[in-house]
């Protein structure tokens, strides 16, 4: 692990109605673990959250992807964020320092550009971008809101990389983002 990892920004929580629902890892949500989601972490990561406002801390360990809403780098469970006074005003802004986990900066990284509700609109941008980049895939995720299509450009070998790819595809007009690409999104159905 790469010694001192530290990222702050907004944290945001969820619950129910994800709690008894499959995370990306595979594992089943509990809302009362302390659990978090993160776009880039590796599975099994180990956090420090602290909550910038009133200094509260917990610890937590990387099961789940996401926030998948711009300006949020966290998604803490339930508990966790009571432990650190975030239920209230639900986004506050954390402090992350990784404690134990594999190396954040190896793997495989993706920009998602879309997600969408309707494969169709999925299949026309991931038809649009092929023109242009290689890998376009598309990942489907059955969320207990329904299904969700996560349009994805590119297969990355580094953060460094894969967020150069986002600087470009920001120019064109999407909001994109920058994602680990675990074994279960790496079909490029």
């Amino acid at each position: 692990m790469p010694a001192g990892y530290v990222e702050e920004g907004n944290a945001s929580w969820y619950g129910v109605p994800f709690n008894g629902h499959r995370t990306s890892d595979g594992e089943v949500y509990n809302m009362y673990d302390f659990t978090a989601a993160h776009r880039t972490l590796p599975f099994n990561a180990v956090l420090s959250v602290t909550n910038m406002a009133n200094g509260m801390q917990t610890q937590v360990r990387i099961n789940d992807r996401g926030p998948f809403v711009a300006g949020r780098i966290i998604d803490l469970s339930y508990s966790a964020a009571k432990a650190i006074g975030l239920i209230g005003p639900g986004v506050a802004t954390v402090r992350l320092e990784m404690l134990s986990g594999s190396d954040p900066n190896i793997g495989s990284f993706s920009v998602q550009v879309g997600a969408f509700q309707v494969k169709d609109n999925a299949d026309r941008l991931r038809a649009k971008l092929s023109t242009a980049y290689s890998p376009v895939m598309i990942q489907n995720y059955d969320s207990p809101l329904g299904a969700f299509y996560r349009v994805r450009v590119g297969r990355l070998p580094s953060i460094a990389a894969a967020q150069q790819l986002a600087l470009q595809l920001s120019g064109q007009g999407f909001v994109p983002f920058v994602v680990r690409l675990d074994d279960a999104s790496l079909s490029s159905k």
